[in-house]
């Protein structure tokens, strides 16, 4: 089976030659004020637990070498998708990257605004399928603490926030068109929360990759236009005012009928037993 389409950025790192770098099949056109797909600009000051993964050894200066997203779920403790800290994405494994940072209150890439950070250490988790994306979470370790207002809650098992048609919204400085256009401000979408088995039957475990709802959410509109997409990965899906999902993969970038898939946080809560956050907090 061709592996689902995960959404970090991958090498070559020369931003020119990201758009012929990246995967994608061909994506439905975005909304004409797209800015994630068929979203709009934030300020980091509303969402703080936002921040981005950033290595300029690896991924150039134009974007502060930002690859992916995280969320921080503890004062040290931001979740991300697995496949972002992956050989194939750094193109190392994460301890070799000396630079890799997350910059933490920065809306804009290349302002001064907020501070970077250094990963002190990483933990990818080791039930990741990556031929499938379950389990697709790691947890990023900071050097030093992030204030407690920089902090989400994650929503455990049974929460409302899960329920189909619930809105939620989803953050990224990911290409904001489908066709590699990376934007430089930190970008939201809204989408809906959709029911699993309209996942199951987008995703049946043909070529496009195969849903699994005990570790998975999906969420989008059914008609395209709104999703994340490359960029975007590990970022937050966040409803009801706690963390729900964090972008995993998906079949193009806004397609009708084929609607962003994340990571299921209650999952993550389950399997981390809410140890690093649990303790920050």
């Amino acid at each position: 089976m061709r592996r689902p389409f995960a959404r970090a950025l991958a090498r070559p790192l020369v931003l020119a030659a990201l758009a012929a770098a990246i995967p994608l099949v061909s994506a439905a056109p975005a909304a004409a004020d797209s800015v994630v797909v068929g979203g709009f600009p934030v300020d980091v000051s509303d969402s703080p637990w936002a921040v981005a993964l950033s290595s300029r050894d690896r991924f150039g200066g134009t974007r502060a070498g930002q690859f992916c997203v995280g969320v921080a779920v503890g004062r040290s403790t931001v979740l991300t998708a697995a496949h972002c800290l992956s050989e194939e994405v750094l193109g190392t494994s994460p301890d070799q990257v000396r630079d890799l940072k997350v910059i933490a209150g920065r809306s804009d890439l290349l302002s001064g605004r907020g501070q970077e950070i250094r990963v002190r250490s990483t933990w990818v988790n080791p039930h990741y399928d990556t031929d499938t994306n379950a389990g697709d979470f790691a947890v990023v370790n900071l050097a030093r603490p992030l204030p407690s207002s920089a902090v989400i809650g994650m929503a455990r098992a049974g929460d409302p926030a899960y329920v189909p048609g619930t809105q939620a919204l989803v953050y990224g400085w990911g290409d904001a068109t489908g066709a590699g256009d990376y934007p430089r401000g930190l970008r939201a979408a809204r989408v809906h929360v959709l029911p699993d088995g309209l996942c199951r039957r987008a995703y049946p475990g043909d070529g496009d990759g195969r849903y699994l709802a005990g570790s998975m959410l999906c969420a989008g509109e059914r008609l395209g236009g709104r999703d994340a997409c490359q960029g975007d990965s590990g970022g937050p899906l966040v409803a009801r005012g706690k963390l729900i999902g964090l972008v995993s993969w998906g079949n193009g970038c806004g397609r009708a009928g084929s609607p962003g898939v994340y990571t299921r946080v209650s999952e993550v809560a389950r399997s981390m037993g809410w140890r690093a956050a649990a303790r920050e907090r």
